[in-house]
């Protein structure tokens, strides 16, 4: 169901299990989020890993991953192997229909995280200050510095009153080095074989992407020149955002274009080693983040980083999630019945879905 990329599937995960799952509560999922944009790889995957870890320890942080990979996988696998390029109405008016609940989705988000994180002038200030930056100068480095100052100045000014008396701090030593071993060790013998290369390619770039699943392609492009054509890279990028769940899941369509022979195989293996390095740091660091998180500097650190991370999708829901969806006063009222159903009448979002694509199928 989560179309719209990282910001709407932090809306998703949201409603699903903070609001109608109560597997954690919105300081545990904000602690996740800010944890996410510190680490490289996929943000809003490693937010479902760090869900599973949570709910059903390693097994659930697996099945996570599985669950919310496998679709795009099972269709970017599809359109590689069968080599098709289509266009079709229907398809895309569909999918149309699903970027304006995607755009309810995240607009519901933002107000119910604002509502728990942004409690007090000050936390609203760096909120809307954060948003209104992004908003004029949208970059990585800009996320990067808006988290920064709201830690800053939660630190400075911020008053925090931690409930508990923050326990040793638990790094898992043994992911972290499994991380340092395959993103210094791949690269030496990456010239062995095919596969070793292919993952080699793809667990570098999923180790130096900060940002999410647009941030990961010029590295990919760059890592794979001599292996995939640019006609087909285009062509996996556009698949990429045409389906639900996280753009890293490109890789399964470049793998299988590089070893046609071996197609599945390649995709799977493609796919585990560009989503791995960022597991691994979430395996590795997420019990040393809760743990700090409850020392009274790095809690108002974290209150600053809340009120920024709201700031961040906040601008995330005008641009791309609102940009790249409304066109026109009928969508924009389609929005605002679907933002009024959903949080007056508290449907489930599977209904909401259900609406919406009959709504873009007919449009």
């Amino acid at each position: 169901m989560s179309f719209g990329g990282p910001a709407a599937h932090i809306g998703y995960f949201q409603k699903t299990f903070v609001q109608q799952l109560h597997w954690l509560d919105d300081s545990s999922y904000a602690r996740l989020i800010s944890l996410s944009q510190f680490l490289p790889g996929p943000g809003s995957s490693q937010i479902g890993f760090a869900i599973g870890l949570q709910r059903a320890g390693l097994f659930g942080g697996f099945a996570a991953f599985i669950g919310f990979t496998l679709p795009s996988f099972m269709l970017l696998y599809l359109l590689a192997s069968q080599s098709v390029s289509h266009d079709s109405d229907l398809l895309n008016n569909v999918i149309h229909g699903l970027k304006l609940l995607a755009v309810v989705v995240v607009a519901d988000a933002t107000l119910s995280m604002f509502n728990s994180f942004c409690t007090n002038r000050l936390a609203k200030s760096i909120c809307i200050f954060s948003a209104a930056l992004l908003l004029l100068m949208p970059s990585l480095y800009t996320q990067m510095m808006v988290l920064v100052v709201g830690a800053v100045i939660g630190i400075l000014f911020g008053t925090v009153n931690t409930e508990t008396t923050p326990s040793q701090v638990k790094v898992k030593w043994l992911p972290l080095l499994l991380f340092a071993l395959l993103f210094l060790g791949l690269p030496l013998v990456a010239g062995q074989s095919q596969w070793l290369e292919l993952t080699n390619g793809f667990y570098t770039s999923g180790s130096l992407v900060f940002g999410g699943g647009h941030v990961v392609l010029p590295l990919l492009q760059e890592t794979l020149t001599d292996s995939v054509s640019t006609d087909r890279f285009l062509m996996g990028y556009a698949a990429a955002q045409a389906v639900p769940g996280p753009m890293f899941s490109v890789a399964a369509f470049l793998g299988a274009d590089m070893l046609v022979e071996h197609s599945l195989s390649a995709a799977l293996l493609a796919t585990i080693a560009i989503f791995l390095p960022g597991f691994l740091l979430v395996l590795g660091l997420q019990g040393a983040w809760q743990t700090l998180a409850q020392k009274p500097k790095v809690a108002a650190a974290v209150w600053g980083i809340n009120a920024a991370v709201v700031g961040l999708l906040l601008s995330a829901l005008y641009h791309p999630v609102f940009t790249s969806a409304v066109n026109s006063a009928e969508e924009m009222s389609l929005v605002l019945i679907g933002f009024f159903v959903l949080r007056q009448f508290k449907l489930p979002i599977v209904a909401l879905v259900l609406a919406f694509t009959l709504v873009g199928s007919f449009w």
